[in-house]
C-alpha cells in the first residue's frame, strides 16, 4: 500500500470513527470542499479528512426525542411511568427544556400533560 493509500485508509478509518457521535448529536458529514463557514472541519494526520454540519437548533430536540424512541424501541407515550421519568432526567441533562417550547414539545411526544413533565422536573429538582 502507498503512503497516499495508508493515509487515505487512516482517514476513512477516523472518519467512521466519528460517525456514530456525529449521527448522535444530528449532525451531517460533508466533503471539506463542501464546508461552509458555520461547518467544522475535523483534520487528520495533517489534513482535512471531513467537515460535520452541526444541526439547527430548532431541529436538535426533535432529533433527542427520534434518538430516545429508538433506544428504547417504542414510541415514548407507550413507556411506563418510571421510565418516562428517566427520559425527561434525560433530557433535562441535554438541555431540551431550556428550548422554545421544549416542555410542550417533550409532553406532546410523552403523552403526557405539561403538568405532569414539571412535576418530573421538580421532583428531580427536589430530590
Amino acid at each position: 500500500m502507498t503512503d497516499r493509500g495508508a493515509a487515505d485508509a487512516d482517514a476513512d478509518a477516523f472518519i467512521a470513527g466519528v460517525a456514530p457521535l456525529v449521527d448522535a448529536i444530528g449532525g451531517e458529514l460533508i466533503a471539506p470542499a463542501g464546508a461552509g463557514p458555520e461547518d467544522v472541519v475535523l483534520s487528520w494526520a495533517g489534513r482535512e479528512a471531513v467537515a460535520v454540519r452541526l444541526p439547527a437548533l430548532s431541529g436538535s430536540l426533535d432529533h433527542l426525542l427520534s434518538e430516545l424512541r429508538r433506544r428504547h424501541g417504542m414510541p415514548l407515550a407507550d413507556l411506563d411511568r418510571s421510565t418516562k421519568q428517566q427520559v425527561v432526567r434525560t433530557l433535562e441533562a441535554r438541555g431540551a427544556f431550556a428550548m422554545r417550547h421544549g416542555v410542550e414539545t417533550v409532553a406532546g411526544a410523552l403523552g403526557v400533560s405539561r403538568f405532569t413533565v414539571y412535576n418530573y422536573l421538580n421532583r428531580e429538582q427536589g430530590g
